[in-house]
């Protein structure tokens, strides 16, 4: 059964960066794609960005391109979100998803997803 799982998450100040992990089991990174989301308290779900791994093409929302950068680490089933410059709007609980085949920033086509970490950025 394949398995997500976060970490990384934290308590920063504004301007500051935290890296977030997420570990995969029972999936390769070569079946497909692999989305960063989060949920800020109160608003709806938000893709952050994506990562197909098979051509290391990304593609990131509006609101953290230049500032977010999404890699891959196949040898260790690991996808990473680094994330700079962060604000107090970046406050949220992010979570990695991975969808075989397509690739987007639409949850519709994840399949598979963590139970998210907590970012916080105080200003």
């Amino acid at each position: 059964q394949v398995q997500l799982l976060e970490s990384g998450g934290g308590s920063v100040q504004a301007g500051g960066s935290l890296r977030l992990s997420c570990v995969a089991f029972e999936w390769s990174f070569r079946n497909g794609c692999i989305g960063w989301f989060r949920r800020a308290p109160g608003k709806e779900r938000e893709g952050v960005g994506r990562i197909y791994p098979g051509n290391g093409y990304t593609y990131y929302a509006d609101t953290v391109q230049g500032r977010f950068t999404i890699s891959v680490d196949a040898a260790k089933n690991t996808a990473y979100l680094q994330m700079n410059s962060l604000k107090p709007e970046d406050t949220a609980i992010y979570y990695c998803a991975a969808a075989p085949g397509q690739c987007g920033l639409s949850a519709s086509v994840y399949r598979y997803w963590g139970r998210g970490t907590q970012v916080t950025v105080s200003s």
